[in-house]
């Protein structure tokens, strides 16, 4: 029985293959019936089941190849963030950022547009210049920033192809520390919105939409030497003393406190040899104009008292504008909107609705790997090169190899028979 890693979906899928190399999914692709890709298993739905065939391109071996002139490393897909991001800082390089979980895999998270985050950081898929997918001929393709086809494959859903590797920008390590400040007021918060999310490289707030407060602002700032000081007040809130985390449990994260670190041991929130985020749950995640987002958030905050019971954490982000066509940044800078639940299925199920309506005057896109109600004409209204990526999809798979349910449903791939 295969599940997602966080045990709340359960592939469907007849059929697992574990591909060590690109000639191991060649030979799948050379065999009749449907295909799709399966990485770490971080996806909250049946965005990446088949009834067909799944490959687990997680079985690649870690070699990675670094081109200091272009500032690039080209990876496997199936590669975790965390296990490159230590490669890499031992060679004096680094990622521009991370998404909370170093567990992650590289070609899922840059297909579904997952991120970190950071007032001027783009989503994780903007750093990739290049990438190769093995098509529905059997044969590996190659795509480059610039190509025509290249906005549309990158955040591709696994809608086109297997894609086996990716080349990443790179630049030169650097370092970060973390600190919690907490007693920050929801009126300070929506009113100095722009200042609180620039307070440092990356900012998240960990939130359960209870009052006054909005709860933890977790802060981390690029430091350039060791001892540079960080400010002890945060708009009406203050900086914690000591390893105060939003975690019940903070065995799990990195460390805090502000601690000054090397970026990878600092721009996720949870370590790589730890149990990622709390387990048992569901996540959903929502993105909206930043320059809408003390709205969104007034009106998501009338919800809070329903929705309490069965969150676990609100935590809410930023990320930059990209040119990507289905990044749920794509052509506007972006306030991030995430939820992670308990497992209560049904519960969930109501608050998203409820939630979604709240966030629909804003143009919310969901996150594609995550729990949501959009239909086609849902995703139609908030992303305006759907039917430009869908041509795209389907020029280069026309017999629905690489398509599913969940794509068809979402108006990524045209509708098929099964």
């Amino acid at each position: 029985m295969a599940r997602n890693w966080a045990g709340t979906y359960e592939y469907t899928a007849p059929r697992i293959v574990t591909a060590a190399t690109v000639d191991d999914v060649r030979r799948v692709l050379a065999e009749p019936g449907r295909v799709r890709a399966l990485g770490t298993r971080h996806s909250f739905t049946d965005l990446p089941d088949t009834s067909g065939t799944l490959v687990d391109v997680t079985g690649f071996a870690p070699e990675f190849s670094l081109d200091e002139a272009a500032g690039t490393v080209t990876v496997p897909a199936g590669i975790r963030y965390g296990v490159l991001a230590l490669w890499l800082h031992e060679r004096g390089w680094a990622l521009r950022n991370m998404g909370s979980l170093p567990h992650i895999n590289v070609g899922g998270a840059t297909a579904t547009g997952t991120h970190g985050s950071g007032d001027g950081n783009q989503v994780l898929s903007a750093a990739v210049s290049a990438l190769s997918y093995v098509g529905a001929d059997a044969e590996v393709h190659e795509v480059r920033r610039g190509d025509a086809d290249f906005d549309a494959l990158v955040v591709g859903l696994g809608a086109y192809g297997i894609v086996v590797s990716l080349t990443l920008d790179v630049v030169p390590a650097f370092r970060l520390r973390q600190d919690i400040y907490t007693g920050v007021s929801w009126a300070a918060a929506l009113s100095r919105y722009d200042e609180l999310t620039a307070a440092g490289y990356s900012v998240s707030v960990f939130s359960r939409w209870e009052e006054p407060s909005v709860g933890f602002v977790w802060v981390k700032t690029r430091v350039e030497s060791d001892d540079q000081l960080v400010a002890d007040t945060l708009l009406d809130g203050i900086r914690t003393r000591g390893d105060v985390s939003p975690f019940d449990d903070g065995d799990n994260a990195t460390e805090i406190g502000g601690v000054p670190g090397p970026w990878m041991l600092r721009l996720p929130h949870f370590r790589l040899d730890a149990q990622p985020s709390f387990g048992d749950e569901i996540q959903t995640e929502y993105f909206v104009d930043r320059a809408d987002a003390a709205a969104a958030l007034d009106a998501v905050r009338a919800l809070g008292d329903g929705i309490r019971p069965h969150l676990i954490w609100t935590e809410l982000r930023t990320a930059a504008a990209d040119t990507l066509w289905l990044s749920p940044a794509y052509g506007r800078d972006t306030a991030i909107i995430h939820f992670t639940w308990r497992n209560h299925p049904d519960d969930v199920a109501a608050a998203v609705a409820r939630i979604e309506a709240a966030l629909e005057p804003f143009g919310a896109r969901p996150h594609w790997g995550k729990v949501h109600g959009f239909d086609r004409a849902a995703i139609e209204r908030v992303h305006p090169r759907l039917a430009d990526a869908r041509a795209v999809f389907e020029r280069l798979d026309p017999d629905g190899r690489f398509t599913n349910a969940h794509l068809e449903r979402v108006g990524v791939r045209e509708a098929r028979g099964r």
